[in-house]
This record gives structure tokens, sequence and C-alpha cells, in this order.
């Protein structure tokens, strides 16, 4: 009998075959959870929560990670690092 066994999970082709039956132990099915957003997403979500609470509370002190002119930069040359400015450096009336 001729057959294409395409996924190579058939058994012997003889049906009165009587060899050896090894059963292979299985370990649990490992599941990955998925999420809506993706890692960067979250990131700035974090970010963008933080810099809302700091702002209710007075403790905006620092440049948004959302104000994009900021962190403007050349192609192949990596993007300026996100850090809160000193307290020294805060001036109120910019985030009106």
């Amino acid at each position: 009998m001729s057959k294409i066994d395409t996924q190579g999970m058939s058994g012997p082709v003889d049906p009165n075959y009587k060899g050896p039956v090894r059963i292979q132990p299985h370990k649990p099915w490992v599941i990955t959870p998925r999420r809506c957003h993706t890692p960067e997403m979250v990131k700035e979500l974090k970010i963008l929560i933080n810099e809302v609470l700091d702002e209710r509370e007075g403790k905006f002190t620092y440049t948004s990670y959302f104000d994009v002119d900021k962190f403007k930069h050349y192609v192949g040359t990596e993007e300026p690092e996100y850090k809160p400015i000193p307290k020294e450096n805060y001036n109120p009336s910019y985030y009106q």
C-alpha cells in the first residue's frame, strides 16, 4: 500500500503489526496570555498615567514624554533618553 505521510504521525501501514507500543509522556500545555497592547504601548501608557497623576498632585516638574519636539533626533542615532528634569529648572507656566 502506498500513501503519503505528510505529518509523520501515522503508525505502521500493516494492520497486523504487533510491535512494541511506546507511550510518550507529555508535559502540560503552556499557555501564554495574549495582551491587547504591545510592550512599547504598555511603557507609554505607564508614562502617561504617571504624568497625569504627577500633574494632578502638582509634582509635574519634568519635560513630558509626549512633548515630541524635545526628543527629536537624526536617523541612525538613538532617541534621547527620557528622564525628568531637575526641580530647579521647573517652570510651572510651561505646563499650563
